[in-house]
């Protein structure tokens, strides 16, 4: 058994982040909170315990798969210290447990290791630190009193290290009065032990108001992704000629579904842009419920995979290659049909080879689509 529990406390109500769902649950940046807490720790040598809300567990085991990271996960309390003891009791036969806030999801692994490096050199309990930077005042009510050194101050954060034994003596001593405390620290020292500290970092900062959501969003990565979509068909379909959404006259495009070159070029840079691979992945090339299916099934089942991943279209444009149909003649209603497929502005172009190849010949036609895709 791995010598080291790392406990992700993930039972907050997340009232004051006003997502109506549990903090933990609420989506920043495309995932889960508790996501990108998990992938954070991902390769830490130790054994991870998620603290789910009660109820949340399945969902809970869901986000560590997608996270990557194999993790035993139990129900929480109602407070955060009934959700660490239940963690303690699922991390039974660690020698050393992190405690470690789900909310601080941008921890890096770097702190992870600096507070297992002072465990494994002997400390009881570690707690990583930063600086007070904002002038601090005592108060009493609506009054301001004196100004408080802040060289003397530290603001704390997690994860948090302990002796396994040491932590569970702190909360048996504690009894029902663990439940006023917000830090585990607290409790060890109460008993007289030391607490050693260690550089914070300020990534480590909690998600708790909209204001925070924001901040981890803009930090965890571009708010905005290009994808780019390429494909072709010959002609010689027995169907339709259907393009850009739109039947036109004349010999319609060979494909497995309908051929429509503008729309599954548009899928595939949708899904490029998002990261969820391409056509062949959403649906398969062969799949027999999709022969001869329009070009807008595709395009309306990429915007909702876009949407399971938290990410919305934004514009997308796309170019035309071939001798026919002509795009111009049609391009306004082209480009209103698309729209009304992806939920947001299409462009449409078309241009020939000047005789050059296969599309210069006739024998096909050609689309490249650029998409571009935002957070929702």
């Amino acid at each position: 058994m791995t010598a080291t529990a790392l406990i992700v406390v993930a039972a907050g109500s997340g009232t004051r982040l006003g997502r109506g769902v549990p903090k933990a649950f609420a989506t920043v940046a495309g995932a889960p909170v508790l996501e990108h807490a998990l992938r954070g720790l991902a390769g830490v040598d130790a054994r991870i315990v998620v603290v789910a809300p009660a109820g949340g567990e399945a969902e809970a085991r869901a986000i560590a798969a997608r996270a990557g990271v194999e993790a035993d996960v139990v129900a929480g309390g109602a407070t955060r210290a009934d959700s660490v003891a239940a963690g303690l009791e699922a991390a039974e036969g660690a020698e050393h447990v992190l405690v470690h806030d789900a909310a601080r999801a941008l921890a890096p692994r770097a702190l992870v290791e600096r507070v297992l490096a002072a465990l494994r050199a002997g400390a009881g309990a570690v707690v990583p630190v930063l600086p007070v930077v904002d002038t601090i005042r005592a108060a009493e009510g609506e009054a301001l009193g004196a100004i408080v050194d802040r060289a003397a101050l530290r603001a704390m954060q997690t994860p948090q290290g302990f002796e396994a034994a040491l932590l569970r003596r702190a909360y048996a001593a504690a009894g029902e009065g663990r439940a006023a405390s917000t830090d585990d620290a607290q409790l060890v020292q109460a008993l007289g032990e030391p607490v050693v500290a260690v550089p914070g970092d300020e990534l480590a900062f909690k998600i708790t108001t909209p204001a925070d959501a924001d901040r981890a969003a803009m930090l965890l990565g571009p708010a905005t992704r290009v994808g780019i979509g390429v494909d072709v068909h010959a002609f010689g379909g027995d169907g339709p000629l259907r393009v850009a959404g739109l039947e036109w006259e004349g010999q319609g495009l060979a494909g497995h579904s309908d051929g429509d070159v503008v729309c599954h070029a548009i899928v595939d840079a949708l899904l490029g842009a998002a990261g969820l691979g391409d056509i062949g992945g959403l649906v398969g090339v062969d799949d027999p419920q999709h022969a001869g299916a329009r070009g807008e099934t595709f395009v309306r089942l990429a915007v909702e995979r876009l949407a399971e991943h938290g990410w919305r279209p934004q514009s997308v444009s796309v170019q035309v290659l071939g001798v026919r149909p002509r795009i111009g003649a049609r391009r306004d209603e082209a480009q209103a049909v698309l729209a009304a497929m992806v939920g947001a502005p299409v462009s449409v172009s078309g241009t020939t080879t000047d005789g050059l190849g296969a599309l210069g010949r006739g024998e096909g036609l050609q689309a490249i689509a650029t998409a571009l895709v935002a957070r929702a």
